[in-house]
Order: structure tokens, then C-alpha cells, then sequence
């Protein structure tokens, strides 16, 4: 006689279905089951005894025991994503592509949005690791961050999406915010606007430091040299701080045409402080955003902006970190989507041109 395990012990709580039930259900070897119910290993059985395996399974009620699984495979199938704040639109496709990939290959997704004024949110990544998660995705890491040194120095999988750091340790999918800012700045002088304003994020990100260098570099190609008084840095990528920010920027500038921002959310700001002044867009200044979030083009008037491939983004960083904690690769790639242009009613000639 075999004797008992803990696993055994694990799968076999009183009243809960066991993969050997189903598999007697069926007429099959447990193993067969096992594989069926795995979304990473059932392509190797033929779909109808799939068919069949699933639906016993559902039938007799049969719930996986992740802490059995775990015990044996070593593996939580647990992922976790770290933002900078859940409630930024840009974010949701980011979640939705990765959830997507991940929950094809039988993993769930913890999704952690640490506030800097919450007590401890410095710890989220060791609380993340304690929890026995088998890879990170950080969307909120600055170009200098020890969270990455951290990951490395205990052999957790990581990639990092929508910003990269600056010495490219590890993978990282995001978008080309240089081009993205050229794609902005063209479209404006395209217009007719040559007074173009800079509302820039926070220059200790990858995302805001390399849109400003995107907008001074496509400024001096075309002919302008803008001056410090010509750029206002935003504290963080928020409405509000885009509010504050362009209400210093306009006080200095007020015979500007058009503003470039940084992300949507600055240039929704930027609407709030064009209000408070009395002014309008597009008939006294246009405002370009950067990201094409959700519900921009619903605000008055809608938001020209520059479109990033968030749910795409979320589908690479996925498939990259899946490739990492199954060691399928152990290269650092700097994946890198094409911006496009996205032009609506808040960009229009200035009135001197008109």
C-alpha cells in the first residue's frame, strides 16, 4: 500500500472533489486530467477528452487546490503588477492585455497600486515576493529605483512596462516617447503655430524625461530654440498638477499659441487652468495630449493626442515574463511600440494664421 502524502492530505479535505474523482468520471488516468485542467499542458491531449475532462470537473464541483499545486510544482502561478495609481485610465489596458496572456497560461494577477501616503508602501515589492509570487511587472519604477536591484538581488523574474530605468537591467515593453513628441510638435507646426509651449512631466521618469528631450529636439530641427521659460515641469502626472503647472507656464507665456503635454491627464489640466484665465481651446491656444486614454474624446473640446498601444504593451510584457520564469530566455530585450497621431478638435490653426 502507498503511503499517504501531504499532498495527498491537501487534495483530499472532506467533502472536496479530487482530480481522482473526475477522473474516474471520465474513464481516464489522473494524470490526464491534470493535464487537462493545466491551460500551459492541455494542447497535448486531443480537445474532446478536454471537452469531457472540463466538463466533470465543473459538474462534480471540482475546485483546484493551489496550495497542493503550489507544494509540488513550486510555483504560486501567481504574477504581480505594481502602478503608480490605479485609477489613471492609461492603466486598465495595460492590465487587461497582461491579464490576457498570463490567465491563458494558467497564472492570476495581483495588482498592487502602493499610494506614497499609505504607511509601508515602500515594502509592496517584498510583500509581493513574500507572497510567493513567481514574476513581477513594474509600471511605476523611476529611471533610478532600488525596487529593480531589489527583484535582482533575490532572483525574482521582473519586467517593467510603460517606463524603463536607466541602466536597462531587465526587459521592459513601452512605447517611443520620443518619436511620440516629434508626432506632436510636427503636427502643431504643421498648423501654422511657431510659440508652442511645453508642459513636461516629472523628469525623474523615463516617460517625462524623454518627451521633453522629444519636444526640444523636434523644436531645434525645426528651426526654434525654446527657452527655459518655454517649459514648466509638472510635480507628478495628474490633473491637478497639470492645473498648477500650466497656470505658471501661461502667467509667463501668455502670448502662446499651443501647448504640448506630457500625458493626457496635464493636458486636462491644462483645460481647467485655460477656464480659470479666460481663455478657450482651441480658439486661443491648442493643447496636444500624450497617451490617448480613455473618454478623451468626450471631454470638450476632445483631445488631439498621441495613441501608445497600452493593451499590446500589456500582451509583450506578458509574454516576456512568462519566457523569463519558465527560462526561456535571459536577455534584458527593450521592447518598443510605434506612437500615432490622433487629431481632434483641441489642435486648430492659431488665430493669427486663420
Amino acid at each position: 500500500m502507498r503511503k499517504s502524502t501531504a499532498t495527498d492530505s491537501l487534495e483530499n479535505v472532506a467533502g472536496m472533489t479530487t482530480i481522482k474523482d473526475v477522473a474516474r468520471e471520465v474513464g481516464v488516468h489522473p494524470s490526464t486530467v491534470s493535464r487537462a485542467l493545466d491551460p500551459a499542458r492541455r494542447g497535448r491531449i486531443g480537445e474532446p477528452v478536454v471537452r469531457r475532462i472540463l466538463e466533470a470537473a465543473e459538474r462534480l464541483g471540482y475546485r483546484p487546490d493551489t496550495v497542493a499545486a503550489s507544494l509540488r510544482s513550486g510555483r504560486s502561478n501567481m504574477v504581480g503588477i505594481i502602478v503608480p495609481d490605479i485609477a489613471n485610465p492609461v492603466f486598465s489596458p495595460i492590465i487587461g492585455g497582461l491579464e490576457d496572456v498570463l490567465s491563458a497560461r494558467g497564472y492570476a494577477l495581483i495588482v498592487a497600486d502602493p499610494q506614497p501616503q499609505r504607511t509601508g508602501a515602500d515594502d509592496i515589492v517584498q510583500r509581493l515576493v513574500a507572497r510567493r509570487v513567481d514574476g513581477l511587472v513594474l509600471a511605476n519604477v523611476a529611471l533610478k529605483d532600488n525596487s529593480i536591484e531589489r527583484c535582482l538581488s533575490w532572483k525574482v523574474p521582473v519586467v517593467l512596462v510603460n517606463r524603463a530605468e536607466a541602466e536597462a537591467r531587465v526587459p521592459s515593453v513601452v512605447s517611443d516617447d520620443v518619436a511620440g513628441m516629434r508626432l506632436a510638435v510636427a503636427h502643431l507646426l504643421e498648423l501654422g503655430h511657431r510659440h508652442i509651449l511645453h508642459l513636461a512631466g516629472p523628469q525623474m521618469l523615463s516617460t517625462g524625461s524623454l518627451r521633453r528631450r522629444g519636444f526640444v529636439e523636434a523644436m531645434h530641427e525645426a528651426g526654434f530654440t525654446p527657452a527655459d521659460n518655454d517649459i514648466e515641469e509638472a510635480e507628478a502626472f495628474t490633473r491637478e498638477a497639470g492645473r498648477a503647472a500650466a497656470l505658471r507656464l501661461l502667467a509667463r507665456q501668455p502670448e502662446a499659441t499651443a501647448i504640448v503635454a506630457a500625458n493626457d491627464l496635464l493636458a486636462l489640466g491644462i483645460y481647467e487652468a485655460l477656464r480659470e484665465t479666460g481663455r478657450r481651446c482651441p480658439e486661443d491656444l491648442s493643447v496636444i495630449g500624450h497617451n490617448d486614454m480613455p473618454l478623451v474624446d468626450l471631454v470638450d473640446p476632445p483631445l488631439s493626442t498621441i495613441r501608445i498601444s497600452h493593451r499590446e504593451m500589456g500582451e509583450q510584457t506578458g509574454q516576456l515574463l512568462l519566457d523569463l520564469i519558465e527560462g526561456v530566455r535571459g536577455d534584458a530585450p527593450y521592447v518598443v511600440t510605434a506612437p500615432l497621431l490622433v487629431v481632434r478638435r483641441s489642435t486648430q490653426p492659431p488665430r493669427i494664421s486663420r
